[in-house]
């Protein structure tokens, strides 16, 4: 405890109380955050942080040096051990509290929504405050039963929000020094910007949720010319298995088992060929069914290869398209480099599967 402070004999007391709990304090620090987590995994809720700690022996002093007479006893204090959970969305503010509400007891009278008090510049204080206690079903230490009879604070904010209120309390309070008016009014402005991306960002996630929704919606009644390609229209489109029909008529060929492999690469691939839409992958995959298995047999026909990769479906497709619009040898090895990266080996195998196309059906139909 710094020197200065005096305290009367009334913190005293208080401040001894601290320090024979302070192990109750250090076990439920430890505790508390654990439970959270767990129930955070289980909603599947992410988080930016969270934060926890223990206030110090002189921080509190300090308090107690200033308004000690408001307290009865070191129950009544309740902001000892405090936790911030920081989201990355407003509306994720929400879910957590729900969590903290499922977890623990609530002191609703002395909890606050700050989000309600619309103050001009209230931006970094916009933080949900829930005063909990630990319910005794939920934990219980018979060594320490003044677990479940104290009460902590939880503080629930965006990473924007939790940004802000550093910075503001920072350029602001610390100094000693009034802030001018218009350092203040710059302030000010600088928090209704935050606030409102804040807003944005969450519409946004909303928007693209919904966005991914319509989507599959599409995809799973088949208007894939309606359906833009792109990295979340793709990944819903995979889940048809479109190359599985083609995968498994190659593979019969030896009678090889398919080993399952990643297709998002063919996105970049499928873009690079002018595909606009999954519409447009479907035609390729329509059109050039029967020349990705002709180029197949060339390949595996005439060994013994007893495994093949989901990738030589799509793979195949490709090469049939781009020789058949007269893209070459230059054209294959650009799939080769988009899928593996570029490699002069590539322009070998590209030369290679040239050659081999030359002579099959498809390229004289």
């Amino acid at each position: 405890m710094a020197k200065h402070i005096q305290l009367d004999p009334h913190g005293e007391v208080i401040l001894e109380q601290y320090r024979s709990l302070l192990p109750v304090f250090q076990k439920m620090e430890e505790v508390i955050p654990d439970r959270i987590r767990g129930f955070f995994e289980e909603a599947g809720i992410i988080v930016a942080a969270l934060e926890h700690r223990v206030k110090a022996e002189d921080s509190l002093a300090g308090k107690l040096e200033l308004k000690g007479a408001k307290y009865k006893d070191i129950f009544d204090i309740t902001d000892i051990l405090g936790l911030r959970v920081i989201t990355f969305y407003i509306d994720d503010v929400d879910k957590v509290a729900s969590v903290i509400e499922r977890l623990f007891e609530i002191d609703w009278e002395n909890s606050i929504d700050k989000r309600k008090l619309h103050q001009i510049d209230s931006f970094g204080y916009l933080s949900l405050h829930y005063i909990c206690r630990i319910p005794e079903e939920t934990f219980f230490d018979p060594e320490h039963p003044e677990v479940n009879r104290i009460r902590f604070e939880v503080q629930m904010r965006t990473v924007l929000q939790h940004a802000w209120a550093n910075m503001n309390h920072d350029t602001g309070y610390k100094s000693g020094v009034e802030v001018p008016k218009e350092y203040l009014r710059n302030l000010n402005r600088l928090a209704g910007m935050l606030e409102l991306a804040d807003e944005q960002f969450s519409r946004i996630r909303a928007e693209l949720t919904d966005y991914r929704r319509r989507v599959q919606g599409l995809v799973a009644s088949g208007k894939l010319e309606e359906v833009p390609l792109d990295g979340d229209t793709f990944r819903s489109y995979l889940e048809l298995d479109p190359f599985g029909r083609l995968n498994r008529r190659i593979a019969s060929v030896n009678q090889a088992e398919i080993q399952p492999a990643s297709l998002m690469p063919f996105l970049a691939v499928f873009k690079g060929l002018g595909c606009q839409t999954l519409g447009d992958v479907a035609t390729i995959i329509k059109e050039y069914f029967d020349a990705a298995y002709q180029i197949a047999c060339y390949q595996i026909g005439l060994t013994d290869l007893d495994i093949i990769s989901a990738t030589l479906g799509p793979q195949n497709l490709c090469i049939a398209y781009i020789l058949k619009i007269g893209g070459g040898k230059a054209g294959v090895r650009m799939l080769f480099d988009t899928l593996n990266g570029p490699a002069d080996s590539n322009e070998a195998i590209a030369e290679m599967l040239v050659d081999q196309a030359k002579d099959l059906p498809f390229m004289n139909q």
